[in-house]
């Protein structure tokens, strides 16, 4: 083992029936870096974790830890008495506790704590890592990125050497990811070895030293930051020269017909979220977007399109015609489609199969009582499986043993199949990779030119410019710009965020 690693993983090998998640993948983590773990879904980059961090038992390899022979990690708890902690995107502390129980729980000796000693120690802890929040405060109060660092800072507590922080920056607005990057700063230049997991490629390249690419559960390499253009990190993800990505643009439809009535209208929309009432209209074969910052209202609005929120006010028009939504089902009725922002609180059932995710909404469309016959549920899951790629050993496999990209794909098929004439899609391509990114936006530009309708959001405003031709711009849950033609660029997007305070009329 080399002198300043603290962590290497060599010739490792794990398969699960159809699927060879990991092949001879070699790993190294050296002492005081912080070291991004990249990969498109499904490149074997949570296998890895899971192997290191004892989930998952290796079925090849070996792990060298420093300070220690060869290790055999066979469970979570085995793993963190060797000084390996993991911070998940979902947060596994007691909400319910207070930040310094959260920080001790499990460690009492016998079950006696002094609670002011507790508090003291955790405080003193928390201050040293400048996370800005008091001991005492019951954790479900603080912010989801507070929450993340009070799990980082237990970690640190148990002299963890070796952190894997996964995905912690997807829920976070800019000012928290940089109070989280201070953070892991810190930890570097205590020694401790960061291992990053993350889709942002711009956050890799502004806290990272090292990058490991796998691709199709094989090792790519093993980069310094320096020595890696994006463009070239894109390709090694993908495997291919990424096409430029604004050829995408090109069959956005400029003008839609507007003598045409909308297919979908609303006026003085509101609900019970507490956007202001807003008007809102998109016609056949258009791509528009709700943008604006987190919490700006975006989900919210289309939330009440959908009746998924309980409306306070307003007319909903379809094709011209006053209809009332309510609930989502007569939303399905009049052809609306909503793909929701939580996909796993709101999309996908875990211990389904794929073939039954697929079937779900068409089956509420068309009534439980009138259920479909195995080989049609057969045939509508592999006509959607092969139309969006979705990587899976069969139609059968429980869903919740998919990567993130392709459980999206899934609930993308399962709104596809019901044919609906206006489509929602909110984040469809958060925590997914590039490659399945230019998929989905491409795929929507396809449907567009097929006439359907689609409303489209995403955090980031350059993939918002790619696909849409008119862009709704929320602030404080209030509508307060339109922006269309020439005037889709990230500058007019960032200055109406900031200044346009007119209403969009």
């Amino acid at each position: 083992m080399h002198e300043d690693s603290l962590l290497e993983m060599r010739g490792i090998y794990k398969s699960f029936p159809g699927v060879k998640a990991l092949q001879n993948v070699d790993f190294t983590l050296r002492k005081g870096e912080i070291h991004a773990l990249m990969g498109e879904n499904g490149a074997g980059k949570s296998t890895l974790i899971k192997v290191l961090t004892g989930v998952h038992i290796k079925d090849e390899g070996d792990i060298w830890l420093k300070g220690h022979d060869k290790v055999q990690i066979h469970s979570p708890q085995e793993a963190q008495k060797l000084g390996i902690s993991t911070v998940y995107q979902e947060i596994s502390l007691c909400p319910n506790l207070s930040v310094a129980e959260n920080i001790f729980i499990g460690r009492g000796k016998g079950g006696l704590v002094s609670w002011r000693t507790m508090n003291k120690r955790s405080q003193e802890l928390l201050d040293s890592l400048g996370i800005a929040v008091s001991a005492t405060q019951q954790l479900a109060s603080c912010s989801i990125a507070v929450q993340q660092m009070v799990a980082i800072a237990r970690a640190v507590d148990m002299d963890c050497s070796v952190l894997i922080l996964d995905e912690p920056t997807s829920s976070l607005d800019e000012t928290e990811v940089e109070k989280l990057f201070i953070l892991m700063r810190q930890l570097k230049e205590r020694g401790v070895g960061i291992i990053f997991v993350t889709h942002f490629l711009d956050q890799v390249y502004e806290v990272c030293d090292r990058i490991t690419v796998l691709r199709d559960g094989t090792l790519v390499g093993e980069y310094e930051i320096e020595n890696l253009p994006r463009v070239q990190l894109v390709s090694k993800m993908l495997g291919k020269e990424l096409d430029d990505m604004a050829d995408i643009k090109n069959s956005v439809p400029e003008f839609v017909d507007k003598d045409e009535a909308p297919v979908y209208e609303v006026k003085g929309l509101s609900s019970t979220e507490g956007i202001s009432p807003f008007d809102f209209e998109i016609h056949r074969g258009e791509v528009n977007g709700f943008t604006g910052l987190l919490g700006s209202g975006r989900s919210e609005c289309v939330r009440a399109i959908f009746g998924a929120d309980k409306v306070t006010s307003g007319t909903v028009k379809i094709d011209g015609k006053s209809v009332r939504i309510t609930k989502p089902r007569e939303a399905m009725k009049h052809g609306i489609g909503y793909l929701p922002e939580d996909r796993k609180r709101d999309g996908i059932v875990g211990d389904l199969s794929v073939k039954e995710n697929i079937i779900l909404a068409l089956q509420v469309k068309t009534g439980f009582f009138k259920p479909f016959s195995k080989a049609k549920a057969n045939e509508f899951a592999e006509e959607y499986i092969k139309l969006l790629d979705i990587k899976t050993a069969s139609v059968n496999t429980p869903i919740k043993s998919l990567s993130g990209g392709n459980q999206q794909k899934v609930i993308l098929a399962r709104w596809l199949l019901t044919h609906p004439k206006y489509l929602i899609l909110d984040e469809p391509t958060r925590g997914i990779d590039v490659g399945t990114k230019v998929d989905i936006q491409k795929l929507v530009l396809k449907l567009a030119s097929e006439g359907m309708s689609v409303t489209f959001i995403s955090s980031e405003t350059d993939e918002m410019l790619r696909t849409c031709s008119r862009l709704l711009v929320m602030r404080d849950r209030k509508l307060v710009g339109e922006l269309t033609g020439d005037q889709l660029t990230q500058t007019a997007v960032m200055n109406t965020i900031a200044g346009g305070d007119k209403n969009a009329e």
